[in-house]
Formats: C-alpha cells, structure tokens, sequence
C-alpha cells in the first residue's frame, strides 16, 4: 500500500486591484517568485500563498489567514508604515489570552491577516 503524504498547501488570496496588493505584500516584506495568468507567488520564509486576480466582496470581507512569527512584534512595527502607506486598517498588538502576541491586519481589499507569535 503506498503512503500518502502532503507536500504544501497554499491559499489563494483575491485581489480588487491586483498590482497594488502585488506592492503591498512587497512592502510587508513577501518575496514575489512568479506572476503568470493572474496569479503571483508569494514566499517569506517557508509560508507561502497565491495572489490571485480576482475579486469578490464576499471572499475577501469573509477570508482570514494566520501567519505565525517569531516577533510579533517587530512585524507590527513594519505593518505600521504598511497601514499607513495604503490606507489600511492595523490593530494593537495585543497580549491572547489563548497564549499569543498578534495583531491585525487588512490588506487593501479587506482581506484579515492575524500575525502573530507563542508565548
């Protein structure tokens, strides 16, 4: 019988204006491997997700993605110029009582990132 193992998994993230989320997730400090048909690849460190050409109110208001750090709170200092540059909502950094450090994050069509590290 052969053994069935999982290599990656990757979300696909819609964009309402696909060259400025391509900047924005540059500016967070994603590396941008590939763009081809509508979908860009982004990497930092071994975390990974598509971003993709596409566009719907009610996937991008309802999506959350949960980036785990190692410092928390030195993203949130970048995730502060971030916010400002493109207009963006950034929560506190904030103590969980579920063990965490994390903050909040929108990107520019509203999808919530929560960045966040153990304790």
């Amino acid at each position: 019988m052969t053994t069935l193992h999982s290599i990656e998994i990757k979300a696909f993230v819609p964009a309402r204006d696909y060259a400025l989320s391509q900047r924005f997730y540059a500016d967070l400090g994603f590396e941008q491997k590939s763009d081809s048909h509508g979908v860009s690849y982004f990497v930092h460190g071994q975390c990974s997700f598509l971003l993709q050409d596409f566009y719907h109110p009610q996937l991008a208001e309802n999506l959350m993605l949960h980036l785990l750090v190692s410092d928390a709170a030195a993203w949130h200092l970048l995730a502060q110029g971030v916010a400002q540059r493109y207009a963006v909502q950034l929560g506190p950094l904030t103590e969980q009582p579920w063990g965490m450090l994390d903050f909040c994050l929108h990107d520019p069509c509203g999808v919530l990132w929560r960045i966040g590290q153990n304790r």
